[in-house]
């Protein structure tokens, strides 16, 4: 054994026996599919690096999670995606209490001499 040369790893040696065994159009059309497999994810992998430049560029807000190659769902939404509010948030009342948030089980203010 020469020591220029290295073993292959076990899931090569799996990898060609198991082809091995099948007819040769076969063998091609794996073969092409795992080809096809690695280009795709490459092919992705590069538009979202793409993507990701293009917004840092232009100065538009990147998700954060857009940073690290990953998307989420609110990304695919489009036109279904949630209208951010026009006015800002009225600020809540400084000082609140439990009685605050009873509604209508609030007790009544009765006004008189405090007999039922």
């Amino acid at each position: 054994m020469s020591a220029g040369m290295q073993m292959a790893s076990g899931k090569s040696e799996i990898f060609e026996a198991v082809l091995k065994f099948m007819p040769d159009w076969v063998q091609i059309t794996v073969i092409a599919l795992v080809v096809l497999a690695v280009l795709v994810s490459w092919g992705v992998k590069l538009k979202r690096r793409i993507d990701y430049r293009r917004a840092v560029r232009s100065g538009r807000p990147v998700h954060a999670a857009a940073q690290y190659g990953q998307r989420s769902g609110a990304d695919y939404l489009g036109a279904y995606a949630p209208q951010q509010p026009t006015a800002p948030p009225q600020p809540a009342p400084v000082q609140q209490s439990g009685a605050d948030f009873l509604g209508a089980y609030a007790p009544q203010n009765r006004q008189g001499n405090g007999s039922v």
